[in-house]
């Protein structure tokens, strides 16, 4: 299988509603390594890596996020592999 690494950013309604919490536990569903945490402009920052199939499927995950979210856009964008790190965590 082919790894991937992107970097995401994702606006909207993603702070103070547990988004860096459900995306910890889905990257860790998945077997993804990276990393998440909150932007001081309202949107969240996240690095994840690990197999094309599994990265692809947490980009559909975080296009909606957890239920009390309002995700209004998202950008990705490729990464460098050792920006991820070991293990998914929240910053």
């Amino acid at each position: 299988m082919t790894q991937r690494c992107l970097h995401v950013r994702v606006r909207g309604r993603v702070q103070g509603v547990s988004f860096r919490y459900y995306t910890q536990k889905q990257a860790e569903h998945l077997g993804l390594d990276g990393w998440v945490r909150n932007l001081p402009d309202g949107s969240v920052e996240a690095c994840i890596r690990g197999e094309s199939e599994g990265v692809e499927a947490m980009c559909r995950w975080l296009e909606r996020g957890p239920s009390y979210a309002a995700v209004t856009g998202i950008d990705f964008t490729e990464a460098d592999p050792a920006t991820a790190g070991q293990g998914f965590t929240i910053r």
